[in-house]
């Protein structure tokens, strides 16, 4: 068929339909979540296995533990003490340097807060102020948690989170630190300057990581169920006794108590203590604190006086008990202890130290339990 000049080409069906048809192997459509992998648990791919090296699912877990650390996050300075004489440990925040920005102006408005691992989040939770629009925040202030004996020490991990403060959202996480209380020595402060983490979700865990922890917390529980239940720890309480000569009198104080157990809906406690010396036949020794509201660590600082000669502190049992105040309900029961020569361990002493150093204050920590003191009734 020839072609006028001017005329545009014609090309028939049938050669339209041979042209590039079939230039290669047909190539599957991209979909959208090719450019998002998934990989099963929150894991990467695992690593090619080699000769002396560990398994796929090894390989896997440690990469991903291995990117939970980023420099990109910032650093962050504290110092730790342990003041063992006054079970205190005091927490001071310093600086961060380099964080990472949150907001939108490429700032952050960063605040820290600290928790003590394991237990109640709420009733040992402590934070700084929050400062606005930097990277590099200097708070210089100490937190102090009260009532840390020296298994607390042992057993327990303090975590240090900073987090990016947001009014009309949920405030956003930055990085973390852990530190084991154990690495501490007992009334020398420790400097730290650690880069901080991602914080740890246990969906990264591999199965077996999750069922080795399962199996652990199972046992506590059954040990914890094999034991006595009335010695259930509810929190501690800062108690000092002073026998005064010159009025005798025993004067108790109730100074503070530290990680009270939760009883209202929102986490907290509207605590109040109540003291009893006893026996009591009249029922006139009962004396009662403020109600210090919305708070899992009180400070109450008050003394009450019991007239009784010396002689009779041997018969008598100091009864202290911790409420939490509720209108139009029965108050719940917190936790209780007792000072005594019926007591023991450290009640006993306390008790004891009291009668030897007449007119000296002497303040100790106790623990709670949610064994009710004699037959007392709120």
């Amino acid at each position: 068929m020839t072609q006028r000049k001017g005329e545009k080409p014609t090309i028939s069906i049938q050669e339209h339909m041979a042209i590039d048809v079939c230039p290669g192997p047909i190539q599957p459509i991209k979909q959208i979540s090719d450019y998002f992998p998934r990989y099963p648990r929150g894991l990467p791919p695992a690593v090619p296995h080699q000769a002396g090296h560990a398994g796929p699912l090894c390989s896997a877990l440690s990469a991903s533990l291995a990117a939970e650390s980023d420099p990109t996050l910032g650093t962050l300075d504290f110092s730790l003490l342990y003041d063992q004489e006054n079970n205190a440990l005091h927490c001071t925040i310093n600086k961060a340097k380099g964080l990472k920005p949150m907001d939108y102006n490429g700032l952050s408005d960063p605040y820290v807060k600290l928790h003590l691992l394991p237990g109640a989040s709420k009733a040992n939770k402590l934070r700084t102020k929050t400062l606005h629009n930097t990277l590099n925040p200097v708070w210089s202030e100490t937190l102090t948690y009260y009532g840390i004996t020296d298994e607390d020490m042992v057993r327990k991990t303090l975590r240090i989170s900073v987090c990016d403060e947001d009014k009309f959202r949920h405030n956003e996480f930055i990085g973390e630190t852990r530190i084991p209380l154990k690495k501490l020595k007992p009334n020398q402060s420790k400097n730290f300057n650690n880069c901080l983490e991602k914080q740890f979700a246990p969906s990264r865990m591999s199965v077996s990581t999750l069922a080795l922890s399962q199996c652990v917390l199972e046992e506590t529980e059954r040990r914890g169920q094999r034991g006595d239940k009335s010695l259930e720890e509810r929190g501690r309480i800062m108690i000092s006794l002073k026998y005064n000569t010159q009025k005798s009198c025993l004067v108790v104080g109730i100074i503070r108590c530290a990680h009270l157990a939760a009883m209202d809906a929102n986490g907290f406690s509207d605590p109040y203590v109540k003291t009893y010396l006893k026996p009591d036949e009249n029922k006139k020794s009962k004396h009662k604190t403020a109600v210090k509201k919305k708070t899992l660590n009180p400070e109450f600082n008050e003394e009450f006086c019991y007239d009784i000669k010396y002689a009779d502190l041997t018969k008598k049992t100091l009864e202290v008990t911790v409420w939490d105040y509720d209108i139009g309900k029965s108050n719940d029961f917190i936790g209780g202890v007792s000072l005594g020569i019926n007591a023991n361990g450290e009640r006993l002493k306390h008790w004891f130290d009291c009668l030897k150093n007449k007119d000296k204050k002497i303040e100790r920590w106790h623990t709670l339990t949610n064994e009710l003191p004699g037959s007392i009734n709120d």
